[in-house]
């Protein structure tokens, strides 16, 4: 079967495996042709990405290892036409401010349909 090269991929990172199962249901039930991949980790999301070359990725900022804002940081280093949404349950002042210093969005845990779809309609602006 021949690959789909206009289909979205979006990376899925969190280290909740809930909610990355969450993530995916939801943008599959919306866009069933976008490809997933997912990270539990900020690390991995980063070398995932040189491989996968995802058009999106939403990603959580409490993980072990390096913070969702310092992966996202990285990855928009190499990669600045990746649109990325932060997920987070702590959307104080300072990370929503760090987000948008990144050039993302900021959106609230937990996750739901209705934070799902404010990603994807920030991921349609693109």
């Amino acid at each position: 079967m021949p690959v789909d090269n206009s289909a979205k991929k979006i990376l899925i990172v969190d280290d909740s495996k809930v909610s990355r199962m969450l993530i995916r249901s939801h943008i599959m039930a919306q866009r069933p042709d976008w490809i997933t991949s997912e990270a539990a980790c900020g690390e991995d999301a980063i070398a995932m990405v040189d491989v996968e070359q995802p058009d999106f990725c939403t990603m959580d900022i409490n993980m072990p290892g390096i913070p969702g804002t310092d992966a996202a940081e990285q990855i928009l280093a190499k990669h600045p036409s990746i649109k990325i949404v932060i997920f987070s349950a702590n959307i104080q002042e300072t990370h929503q401010e760090r987000a948008r210093s990144l050039g993302t969005i900021l959106v609230s845990k937990p996750v739901t349909e209705k934070s799902i779809t404010l990603a994807l309609d920030y991921f349609a602006k693109a």
